[in-house]
């Protein structure tokens, strides 16, 4: 492949796929597994439901929506994808690789595609980090497992602040894992009030008005799209 910008790289280095692989292997290491690079215009589908899937992806810049689409055309939001993260890679695992749901981009992205074959496979040149790759498809795929676990409980939840109230804790957390610090800190969150509330497959004027009571309440605090959470404890009494 073209050598990739450093930009690009650093987004690799903290990609799950490459966990415990040097920054300095990257490049032999793309071209080992024939990675290519591919951008997307704002709203292109990358693939539909249906679509044989053989490559597996990695947001390099942008975001994508992993979407569901019924008879009528009307689609709900399964999950996003921001730079760092992979997807598909659940899809060409299966035994005939068929998608079940369709991938759009929400911005311009350029997304590094890599086919499944060359990571499992070892090469001729017996290079040391293909039994690394395996490794971390593994474990992506268990978290991968988890996420979809999530959903489904984000879906089971009745109440409106029950369920805005799982998402943002979960959402604090998952920011929280990689910071030095324990809580207290804003967060971003990657969908807008729209996407959200096709999401967590709520109105979106209902949704809105409970995250008004909720900032009023004292329990978060935002601005668009950055979050805080101001009383851990009441909010998650608030699942109770």
């Amino acid at each position: 492949m073209n050598t990739m910008n450093d930009q690009y790289m650093n987004i690799l280095e903290i990609c799950p796929l490459f966990f415990q692989i040097k920054k300095e292997d990257f490049p032999h290491l793309l071209g080992c597994i024939s990675a290519k690079e591919k951008k997307y215009y704002y709203d292109e589908y990358l693939w539909f439901h249906e679509d044989a899937v053989t490559n597996l992806g990695i947001v390099l810049s942008g975001s994508l929506e992993i979407v569901k689409e019924n008879a009528g055309g009307q689609k709900h939001i399964l999950d996003f994808v921001s730079p760092g993260q992979i997807f598909g890679e659940g899809i060409i695992c299966t035994k005939d690789r068929l998608s079940p749901v369709s991938v759009v981009a929400r911005e311009p992205s350029t997304i590094l595609f890599i086919p499944f074959d060359q990571i499992i496979r070892p090469c001729g040149n017996s290079c040391s980090f293909h039994y690394q790759l395996t490794q971390n498809i593994i474990t992506i795929l268990g978290e991968k497992n988890r996420m979809l676990n999530r959903k489904i409980e984000l879906l089971a939840i009745k109440g409106m602040r029950e369920k805005l109230a799982t998402y943002l804790l979960y959402e604090e957390a998952h920011f929280l894992k990689n910071s030095r610090h324990k809580t207290g800190l804003s967060f971003t969150i990657t969908p807008n009030r729209n996407e959200l509330a096709e999401y967590l497959n709520v109105s979106r004027a209902s949704m809105c008005r409970e995250l008004g009571r909720m900032k009023e309440e004292g329990l978060i605090d935002y601005y668009q799209n950055t979050f805080k959470i101001t009383n851990p404890a009441a909010l998650k009494d608030s699942l109770l």
